[in-house]
């Protein structure tokens, strides 16, 4: 991909942004908005300013929480994606259970996780890895499934193993499925994170805006919800490129198909 190309695909998205704060500006200044209701960009900005050391100590909490519950739930979510979707055993016995749980929100599950862990970042970590876990576990095993049974017989045929196809031509067609999911699961581990934070901990961003709506200081929840959302798109991108990277075959396909 060219320098051009790659260019013109940040412009759409980055003109987007700045008009949405430009008429969020406007808008708050026109409608004489509180700041204490809507606080507007600029408000938020030197808000981010004047805790910029509390923001940051805080976000690499909440980015190191959020890393720790996504790695776990890329192991075990790529370990259990693969036994389910290898084995229709494995798949009829676990897949109910693991429905049912993703069913239960999230948030009901960390008083719990308190009651047992206490107050700090490992209940952060698991609420992290719960809510990501999910998606992962399932887009591997579709992955996996989109195997066609024509194709597994021509290779049966010719001699390859259950083992072999699973090995040589089933984990390499999940890889798509496989990265597409870590995007959605990457920005899932943030909302876990902060959503733990806010419930119980003693730092993080999750905690600084609980903090801050306390005492009313509205910009900064706003700065916090800035900051989490500028970590999720940046981990976001940085699997985008990854998978790129990884599985470009799949996208010469498509767009040969295109």
């Amino acid at each position: 991909m060219s320098v051009r190309r790659r260019s013109a695909e940040f412009v759409p998205p980055l003109v987007v942004i700045l008009a949405v704060f430009v008429l969020w500006e406007a808008g708050v200044r026109v409608f004489r908005i509180p700041a204490f209701i809507l606080p507007g960009p600029m408000v938020i900005w030197r808000s981010l300013l004047t805790w910029r050391d509390a923001i940051w100590f805080n976000s690499a909490q909440t980015l190191y929480t959020t890393l720790a519950g996504f790695g776990l739930a890329i192991l075990g979510g790529m370990g259990l994606g693969l036994a389910i979707g290898y084995s229709a055993l494995v798949y009829r016995a676990l897949y109910p259970l693991l429905v049912g749980f993703n069913s239960v929100p999230k948030v009901a599950i960390v008083p719990v996780l308190v009651i047992w862990f206490g107050i700090g970042t490992v209940p952060a970590i698991i609420t992290a890895f719960l809510i990501s876990f999910f998606p992962i576990v399932v887009n591997v095993a579709t992955g996996l499934a989109t195997l066609e049974p024509e194709l597994q017989d021509v290779l049966r045929s010719l001699g390859a193993s259950k083992r072999e196809i699973f090995q040589k031509i089933g984990i390499p067609r999940s890889l798509p499925y496989f990265f597409a999911s870590l995007k959605v699961a990457a920005t899932l581990a943030f909302v876990g994170a902060v959503i733990s934070e806010t419930v119980a901990a003693n730092r993080g961003i999750g905690y600084l805006m609980l903090s801050a709506s306390s005492r009313f200081d509205v910009p900064l929840v706003f700065a916090g919800l800035v900051v989490v959302a500028v970590m999720g798109v940046l981990l976001f991108a940085a699997f985008a490129v990854i998978e790129r990277r990884l599985t470009g075959w799949a996208y010469r396909g498509q767009a040969a198909l295109g």
